[in-house]
């Protein structure tokens, strides 16, 4: 088992330990660190998910079930399972967290959350945040054309806010004032000077008032991953001085009583919150400034920035926070009334555009791992030939020789003889054999020198990268550049734990790559209860039995930002609702891309592929090479192919 106190150099060993316990796995995986409750692990070793049901009992369900029963309904993996229950608890959180804050500091207005749509699109979500977000009238934020026609079909009531962000055309505009018209209040945030005129135009034109916004570029710049798109420097929102033109130009209008809300947004997945509270503290004298230009004014957008605690740290790193919820709620209402209060402002409603903390740990990918490259030395041969190189007898003593006590000379002899009998092998002075049993070698020594570094207290610097030289590669059957985008662009760190087998010890250190042509598609963050490491321990293979991986809070921006590198389509989708008794029903199933669908997404015609293959084909006939029976063969396999999967299939045998 892994402790905090041991050395960052120590590569397991496949010796079983039979103490290995579910804590074990729970803790070296760091679970209840970033699982906020809504998973852990079950005494069978089954990762579980996690719900409350009418009666505030916790239910629990093992996701190895979940995928049997995806299997029976012919969805194979990789898949995004979806909880709508932990959908619907983050709502549900976010509100009422908000209540009891307002409550708590006597605050004079409410809470309305907007959802942005760009976080996730996708149809099932936001039908669950338009349900569910329809009792505490959770809105949403719509930044295009597409988004906007979304809320407005979707939302279900006329007390949940419709905020109208990015920049805006004629008919984006006409939208939104149709909207409005209809009782809806949906709000126009200007971002710059430019889009006033052709609001002020069309609402003329259709004699329909806008409710309108000012987006402002707060000076506080915040820590955390997108630092630099704060201050100054954040490429959205009004300066100063553009702020005053708009005030200028409203007045001349006579429209500056349109102006009911600012959006001051200080950044996405902000760790530390001592950056919201002064992000807020200059977003109210900005209110307060509006106010006595002689807008009536209302609403303050806070915009998003509720971070999720990816490591489960803890603490203002990236991929962390060093707050909770309530604390994040009462920090903006109490800042809001320290600064509103002395100056008999009245409290705004207050707004908030969270969409990483609400649909985050809603869903998970969940894939097979296909095949080990293990990074083990191979058997050695008893004895060594007197035909090898000279250098690989030298390999061969200093394999003989490694002791605590001379490790560090052996690693650097190993390492000095493979390079040099690696040279010798490019200029054709070794051959085939010497250098397959020279790489074989310095594997051993290397694998004996970790077996003695883990027992030191202090590890070597120059030996610190070892795990990752020993580390076996599990390739996935997912791909990264489709599924989990943001590790490759960013380096985003999300939670990977295998869904079984959680009470074994997981005795090999491994990175995870995919099943792209792509050196990039690998993952080699990882979280544990040290902290993010570069590998990651997880169990040997089992013949003829899977292993499942599932990687969590996956929910934001990954579902909507993949790509076709490869060709690699949409993944199967999966919505589950648990129910009370800790059954559960399969709600919504979407079958991934098929290769037909990816090839049309890049503009080839699928009978035209068929009809040129059987053109081919039938030429082969005729030439000979093949027969007729056998073209009718490979053509059913080409058109079953067009049909099939992108992803790896395993055949099945009876």
């Amino acid at each position: 088992m892994t402790t905090s106190n041991q050395s960052s150099c120590e590569q397991t060993t496949d010796k079983e330990n039979t103490s290995w316990s579910v804590a074990d796995s729970a803790n070296y995986y760091g679970v209840k660190n970033w699982c906020s409750g809504y998973f852990d692990i079950s005494d069978k070793g089954n990762a579980v998910v996690n719900v409350q049901n009418d009666a505030g009992k916790k239910v629990s369900v093992e996701l190895i079930d979940i995928i049997a029963g995806m299997k029976d309904r012919g969805l194979e993996m990789p898949s995004i399972l979806r909880i709508d229950n932990l959908l619907d608890d983050r709502i549900e959180s976010l509100n009422t967290a908000f209540a009891r804050a307002i409550k708590e500091y006597n605050y004079q207005s409410h809470y309305r959350g907007v959802f942005p749509i760009k976080v996730n699109q996708q149809c099932h979500v936001i039908e669950e945040i338009a349900n569910f977000g329809q009792d505490f009238n959770h809105g949403f934020e719509a930044g295009s054309k597409a988004e906007l026609l979304i809320a407005l079909s979707k939302q279900k009531d006329n007390n949940s806010l419709i905020i109208c962000n990015g920049y805006k055309d004629s008919e984006f505009i006409e939208l939104g004032l149709y909207a409005k018209e209809m009782g809806i209040p949906c709000f126009f945030v200007l971002e710059t000077p430019t889009e006033l005129p052709t609001i002020l135009e069309r609402s003329a034109a259709l004699g329909i008032e806008p409710l309108l916004g000012v987006r402002i570029k707060p000076s506080v710049v915040v820590d955390g991953h997108w630092n630099e798109d704060s201050g100054d420097r954040s490429i959205f929102g009004l300066s100063t001085a553009s702020l005053v033109e708009v005030l200028n130009q409203l007045k001349e209008a006579n429209m500056i009583h349109c102006l009911q809300l600012l959006h001051c947004h200080l950044g996405s997945q902000i760790p530390n919150i001592r950056n919201i509270r002064s992000g807020v503290l200059e977003a109210c004298r900005f209110y307060t400034g509006l106010i006595n230009e002689g807008a009536p004014m209302g609403y303050l957008d806070l915009g998003g920035g509720l971070a999720v605690d990816y490591e489960g740290a803890r603490t203002n790193n990236t991929h962390s926070k060093n707050y909770q919820l309530d604390e994040y709620c009462l920090n903006i209402v109490e800042t809001i009334c320290e600064c509103l209060d002395p100056l008999d402002v009245s409290h705004p409603v207050i707004v908030t555009e969270s969409g990483r903390a609400t649909v985050s740990y809603s869903s998970m990918l969940l894939f097979n791992v296909l095949d080990v490259r293990d990074h083990r030395p191979s058997p050695l041969p008893q004895e060594l030939s007197e035909s090898s190189h000279e250098l690989v007898h030298n390999l061969w003593a200093v394999n003989k020789a490694v002791t605590a006590d001379n490790f560090q000379e052996c690693y650097n002899d190993a390492m000095y003889y493979r390079d040099e009998i690696r040279e010798l092998f490019r200029r054709g002075q070794a051959n085939l054999s010497d250098r397959a049993l020279a790489d074989n070698l310095t594997l051993s020594v290397l694998d004996k020198v970790a077996t003695i570094i883990k027992t030191l207290d202090r590890c070597p610097p120059e030996l610190e990268n070892l795990p990752e030289l020993l580390a076996d590669v599990y390739y996935g059957n997912f791909s990264l550049f489709q599924s989990l985008p943001d590790i490759w662009a960013i380096d985003q760190v999300f939670p990977i734990i295998p869904i079984h087998r959680l009470d074994e010890e997981p005795n090999r250190q491994a990175i995870i790559a995919d099943i792209t042509c792509d050196c990039d598609g690998k993952i080699d963050n990882f979280v544990t209860n040290e902290g993010i490491k570069p590998t990651l321990r997880l169990h040997p293979l089992k013949e003829n039995e899977e292993y499942y991986l599932g990687v969590f809070l996956v929910g934001a921006y990954q579902e909507t930002l993949g790509d076709l590198h490869n060709l690699f389509g949409d993944t199967n989708v999966v919505s589950v609702h648990i129910n009370d008794d800790g059954t559960y029903d399969f709600i919504r199933e979407f079958h991934g891309d098929s290769i037909a669908d990816v090839l049309s997404y890049v503009e080839y015609n699928t009978d035209f592929l068929t009809e040129q293959f059987r053109t081919r084909s039938e030429k082969a006939v005729r030439s000979g090479k093949i027969t007729a029976l056998k073209r009718t063969e490979m053509m059913k396999a080409f058109k079953a192919s067009l049909n099939g999967y992108t992803y790896f299939e395993k055949e099945e045998h009876s």
